[in-house]
């Protein structure tokens, strides 16, 4: 299939956005013959080592990178569990103790986490969206909070949903944010967790937005429409070209002056 759709919508939210980082196509391959095709027709790239799911998206959202991850480069228990690679065990529930009161709770907390059937999956294919090679199951931005913000309206707006729900799990913010959004077939915004602040390399800040891949071409024209109407992408300053403009709102009124002692206030 061609990426020229995927490049042009990729172009358009980089440069109205004003992303920093390459939005990552995200596309989980359960099908072998799917994957046997990739593997002969695409470049790509595996992982070195045994990488964490956030880290192999460094290689997508940095480098601009299309980087298969199968189950023996995955090096992350967590990102295991969510991908259905392996079960609930005692370790996975003990690697949860530092967040919770006890046993019970990391095991109830665990449980609950967005997973992908068990046993079906058989890699996970991560690409800036301008080289997606099929349809992304879930594109991943990596933006401020303006970013986020701009993102969850238009598509609020395009798909005529309010309010947003957005879900957030413990130590599986990359992995789980994004089955999430798979799984609901809806928009996710979320924080970092532990793991992807420091070994995924948020250390700026990042808010996380996973959007299904289906519905990215609605937002983008929901985008394009509020730019015809206003003149710009910016819901902070109608007509503004900047996302995020950080100025004041009626900015001159915002003074303050050296307070009098009480008697000089009453005789103000």
């Amino acid at each position: 299939m061609s990426t020229e759709p995927y490049r042009e919508m990729q172009d358009f939210l980089m440069n109205h956005l004003r992303l920093m980082h390459y939005p990552v196509a995200i596309r989980y391959v359960f099908d072998q013959e799917e994957l046997d095709r990739f593997k002969k027709e695409v470049p790509h790239y595996v992982p070195g080592k045994a990488l964490t799911f956030c880290q192999a998206e460094i290689g997508a959202r940095m480098e601009g990178l299309t980087v298969l991850m199968e189950k023996d480069r995955l090096g992350c228990a967590n990102a295991k569990f969510v991908f259905g690679w392996k079960g609930l065990d005692e370790a996975e529930i003990k690697s949860h103790m530092k967040y919770v009161r006890d046993m019970e709770q990391a095991e109830e907390f665990v449980r609950s986490k967005p997973r992908l059937p068990e046993g079906k999956l058989l890699a996970v294919v991560v690409s800036p969206l301008a080289d997606a090679f099929a349809e992304p199951h879930v594109v991943h931005f990596y933006c401020d909070n303006m970013q986020a913000y701009h993102l969850a309206v238009d598509w609020m707006s395009a798909m005529n949903i309010h309010p947003l729900k957005a879900s957030m799990t413990m130590n599986s913010a990359a992995c789980g944010g994004n089955v999430q959004a798979y799984n609901s077939k809806s928009m996710n915004v979320f924080m970092a967790c532990s793991g992807s602040y420091n070994a995924g390399k948020t250390e700026r800040g990042e808010i996380n937005v996973a959007i299904p891949g289906d519905q990215l071409p609605l937002v983008v024209e929901r985008l394009k429409k509020r730019i015809a109407d206003t003149g710009g992408p910016a819901i902070t300053r109608l007509g503004h070209p900047f996302p995020g403009a950080d100025i004041c709102k009626n900015c001159p009124l915002i003074t303050f002056k050296k307070a009098g002692t009480p008697e000089e206030s009453a005789t103000a």
